[in-house]
């Protein structure tokens, strides 16, 4: 023992029920704990007992260690929860040997188990009617939590790092209630950031009359973006990778060139997009803001089944379609006409693992097109790529394998808080209620009120929430009509409605002057969002003209998925889409999508498919691939055979192919073809 007293930094003693527990520490370690009773004697108070704990056994020792090792100690600490009457029989007894001790504040859970724990103001927890360290309410937490289900490392972490910043354990237990304390769901804030940029007049543009006048009437100026890309080379039919955050206004910059170069007889403009809901809305805009200048058709996936040409016209103005429904017409020998401006917006699908590689190959397809044109045409000069993203990790590398010049515009005009926070789907609705009515009820320095966009995953969860919010709200999805959806838009833009409730998949069209967003999900039907997505729909919260600041709220339900096919839960989800980078936008090529877009390649262009998968983003292996197709047949030289013309305009893949082949050989019925190729193994 007396080894070990010479070095003793802290003797701290502790009261609970009538026993005083003595603590004995050495360079920020235990050495022992031990159990001390005091008798009354002539002096006074007087070490009794001196017990060593190991354990549940006690070693009994001689009181007169005790008085050594109180010697030695640098400091003597009597916790603050020692009853008064307690706490002075020991600093008498100390006087006996003329020893001073001070009371501390400490953890009353850590003393009772024989640990030193003080407890500062930056390290006292609140919790229930006393403060404990944070290692106890971490416990206590990690309690609550097991109660709660599953959530995963992020989310602990995140309730972790809460928990020590505001000191008060209730106040995050609460959160995990679904209490939105906005103290404790905000998860960051993204400053606004504005760049000098001088705006170009409109009168300045020298546009076709139409566009012209029609632009004049209602701007004076370019928006930043637009004003970039004019002096960019916009008008001058240079092709543009144009990059800029949701709501800046980068979408007038493809119709802008697109029409007037339709007006001035430059060929037809063609606006790809991903989906059909989007096509659908964008052929109605169109219909609206250029219908009396132009003739406008549409192309997307479904026409090309039934293929009646009902409502796709090659000759028209302005062509609104789907990248698969552009694709099946190149793929199908379909004469397009001269195209004079190709407008692909969310180029950033590009990355996608299943529609990435046939976006790459439809770019490459549509420029041979229209080189091919060119070439044969002396008074046909070649059409103006512009692509569109709000969100791109690589620009100046996709700018350079696009061969487009970069217009990249980082302004947020206006703040945006994140916050997060913890609810079950019928949890969900009640915040969703609480936030819409709170938002509404508020005026920006601007006079308007504050309006929602919640995004989910499905249109009859939209349906659901719409009921459920108090306040005069309206679900909004490709299923509506025009008249429905242009309806809704009135609505809002009047202030009539304080939420719209949308899918995932409308994110991209969705133009609602909102200031706050909700994610009922992080899904978009049955895949989690990425980081660009996620980014897009949030960046929807918050207009310059109407609005102080833009609110975002992350509504997670942990341990949760919404299909078989997700690996990860909603929580883990959200704390990779919170702190996520945006991603590079590459294409990846394996097997599969090589010899797919190699057959698409050769049905279009022949001996020039080497030509064409060469100059695609994404590294496509065209011996291998060409080696492969004849393998299974799909091609005779450089020819499609009629197996390899089906396989293309159906955008089958390979693996897909045989196994059709495969069930009519064996007289299979149909629906047992469709099971088979749901539940086969990928290719």
């Amino acid at each position: 023992m007396s080894r070990q007293v010479q070095q003793v930094d802290t003797l701290f003693l502790h009261e609970s029920q009538g026993d005083y527990y003595v603590v004995v520490r050495r360079d920020d370690k235990r050495l022992f704990r031990a159990r001390l009773d005091l008798k009354e004697t002539s002096a006074g108070p007087r070490p009794g007992r001196f017990r060593i704990k190991d354990g549940s056994s006690e070693e009994p020792r001689n009181p007169d260690e005790f008085v050594d090792i109180a010697r030695m100690a640098d400091r003597i600490r009597i916790s603050e929860q020692t009853a008064p009457e307690h706490r002075d029989r020991l600093r008498e007894m100390l006087d006996g040997y003329q020893l001073s001790a001070k009371v501390v504040r400490t953890c009353r859970i850590c003393a009772s188990a024989g640990r030193y724990s003080p407890l500062t103001s930056e390290t006292a927890i609140k919790k229930d009617d006393e403060h404990v360290c944070p290692d106890c309410a971490k416990k206590e937490l990690e309690r609550e939590l097991s109660y709660q289900g599953g959530l995963t490392s992020s989310a602990r972490d995140r309730l972790e790092e809460l928990l020590l910043e505001v000191q008060d354990l209730e106040r995050i237990t609460n959160l995990l209630q679904g209490e939105l304390d906005p103290d404790l769901t905000k998860f960051d804030e993204i400053s606004a950031t504005t760049d000098e940029i001088d705006p170009v007049p409109v009168d300045s543009l020298n546009l076709h009359p139409g566009i012209q006048n029609m632009l004049e009437g209602r701007f004076d100026t370019l928006l930043p973006v637009q004003s970039l890309a004019v002096e960019n080379g916009l008008l001058d039919g240079d092709d543009q990778l144009v990059v800029s955050a949701t709501a800046t206004g980068k979408t007038l910059v493809g119709e802008m060139t697109g029409i007037d170069r339709v007006l001035n007889g430059k060929g037809t403009m063609l606006f790809l997009v991903p989906l059909v809901a989007l096509a659908n809305q964008k052929h109605e805009d169109f219909e609206e803001e250029y219908g009396d200048m132009v003739d406008v058709s549409i192309r997307v996936g479904a026409s090309r089944v039934k293929d009646n040409g009902e409502r796709f016209d090659p000759n028209a103005d302005v062509i609104v379609g789907t990248y698969e429904g552009i694709d099946h017409a190149l793929r199908t020998g379909r004469d397009l006409g001269d195209i004079g401006t190709v407008v692909i917006d969310e180029v950033h699908t590009l990355k996608e693992d299943e529609r990435g590689h046939r976006l790459d190959g439809l770019i490459s397809r549509l420029k041979h097109y229209t080189e091919q044109r060119e070439q044969r045409r002396q008074d046909y000069h070649g059409a103006q790529y512009i692509y569109l993203s709000a969100t791109v990790g690589n620009p100046h590398e996709l700018a350079q394998g696009l061969r487009a010049n970069l217009v990249e515009f980082e302004e947020r005009p206006v703040p945006i808080e994140r916050h997060v926070t913890f609810a079950d789907q019928q949890e969900k609705t009640r915040l969703e209620n609480k936030l819409v009515r709170r938002e509404f009820d508020s005026k920006s320095s601007k006079g308007y009120r504050g309006q929602t966009i919640i995004f989910t995953n499905s249109r009859r969860r939209c349906h659901e929430i719409s009921r459920k919010l108090e306040y005069e709200s309206a679900p909004y999805h490709a299923g509506l009509d025009y008249g429905q959806r242009k309806s809704v838009e009135r609505k809002f833009g009047n202030q009539d409605l304080a939420a719209v409730v949308t899918t995932a998949a409308l994110a991209a069209g969705v133009d609602f002057p909102a200031s706050q967003v909700i994610f009922d999900t992080l899904a978009m039907g049955i895949e989690w969002l990425s980081v660009q997505e996620f980014h897009q729909m949030l960046g929807r919260a918050g207009r310059p003209d109407y609005h102080d600041k833009g609110t975002v709220y992350v509504l997670v339900e942990p341990d949760t998925s919404y299909h078989s096919s997700m690996e990860m839960s909603e929580d883990e989800v959200a704390f990779k889409l919170l702190k996520g980078e945006m991603e590079d936008v590459q294409t990846v090529y394996d097997e599969r999508a090589a010899v797919e877009e190699t057959l698409a390649n050769v049905t279009v262009a022949g001996k020039g498919a080497k030509r064409l998968n060469d100059r695609m983003l994404g590294d496509v292996p065209t011996k291998h691939a060409l080696g492969k197709l004849l393998e299974y047949e799909f091609i005779d030289g450089f020819e499609p055979t009629d197996l390899g013309r089906a396989v293309t305009t159906h955008f089958l893949s390979p693996g897909d192919a045989f196994t059709m082949i495969d069930g009519i050989r064996k007289d299979k019925h149909p629906y047992d073809i469709v099971a088979d190729i749901e539940l086969k193994d990928e290719f």
